[in-house]
């Protein structure tokens, strides 16, 4: 799945591709993947411009430039993006690709996105005055897009998003707070994006190990001192991270052709049975909370 640094990347992708160009045409190959009705959703949006892009943990938000003939400008639409588990992006100017999210393949880009677009994942796409596209392909169908307005967006954002790392909301003291008297396990607490916003999987697995704390310990339970590690660690490794391009497109290229490389710096997720980097003890893999956990039984306590 598509984590903060992945969206983060993709999202600053876009910002040099798509703003302020007209879009011409949608195509909606499935019905499932638009949260509106198609009538809406392609009326709402063709002849508009996205103006800016936005982002909250994993959710992408674009601003849709104002209809000439709304009388109510004070409320301004936007739209939602989620990759979900299997989301990916796709920008073709019919020269280059550039590519976020979900990898299906680590052969090649065309193989990664399914094939020659539009191919049996792409569940939409968008055709720009430019004659350039913007694809959204989705193997498992979970991910979305919804257009809403103002009032919409900001009620998503405060009911659904806790604070992200690396912002001024994020502070140790909020950090302590969430963890206190909590009989949850510290993982499945960190994945709650209602607590931390845009931790998933692969970066909370790698806070939990640099920062010697089992996923298995619950969160109430952890000392003040370790509780600093690891918010010190998950700020850390987000930013290693964004400044990587992301983990989960490692074979993708950006929008300024670079490679996402944090892959290369993981250190426990996706190591099952290989040497810790610290002890040299074979590393485990769990389920917890339905996820595949990744940890050292002899390094985190």
């Amino acid at each position: 799945m598509p984590e903060l640094p992945e969206v983060e990347t993709i999202r600053r992708d876009l910002a040099t591709c798509i703003l302020r160009k007209e879009i011409c045409a949608i195509k909606i190959l499935n019905p499932k993947t638009v949260q509106n009705e198609a009538v809406f959703f392609i009326k709402s949006l063709v002849g508009k411009k996205f103006v800016d892009i936005g982002r909250r943990g994993k959710l992408l938000y674009l601003k849709i430039s104002p209809s000439s003939k709304l009388k109510n400008k004070k409320s301004s639409m936007y739209l939602l993006i989620h990759l979900k588990m299997t989301g990916q992006l796709i920008y073709d100017n019919l020269k280059d690709k550039v590519v976020g999210g979900h990898s299906l393949s680590s052969d090649s880009i065309s193989q990664a996105i399914g094939g020659a677009l539009p191919n049996r994942h792409t569940r939409l796409f968008f055709k720009f005055n430019d004659k350039s596209l913007l694809y959204f392909n989705d193997l498992r169908k979970f991910g979305y897009l919804k257009i809403v307005n103002s009032e919409e967006l900001e009620k998503i954002l405060k009911n659904n998003y806790g604070p992200e790392p690396l912002t001024k909301e994020f502070t140790f003291s909020v950090f302590a707070g969430l963890l206190e008297g909590k009989k949850t396990k510290i993982k499945t607490l960190l994945l709650d994006q209602k607590s931390i916003a845009g931790l998933g999987n692969i970066y909370v697995d790698e806070s939990l190990f640099a920062a010697k704390i089992s996923p298995l310990r619950l969160a109430g339970q952890i000392k003040s001192s370790e509780a600093k590690k690891l918010f010190q660690s998950i700020n850390q490794i987000i930013k290693q991270a964004i400044e990587s391009c992301g983990t989960t497109f490692n074979n993708y290229v950006d929008a300024k052709g670079r490679k996402g490389r944090f892959a290369l710096k993981l250190k426990v997720y996706g190591r099952k049975g290989l040497p810790c980097f610290y002890c040299h003890k074979p590393l485990v893999r769990i389920k917890l909370t339905g996820r595949g956990t990744h940890y050292c039984s002899n390094c985190q306590k």
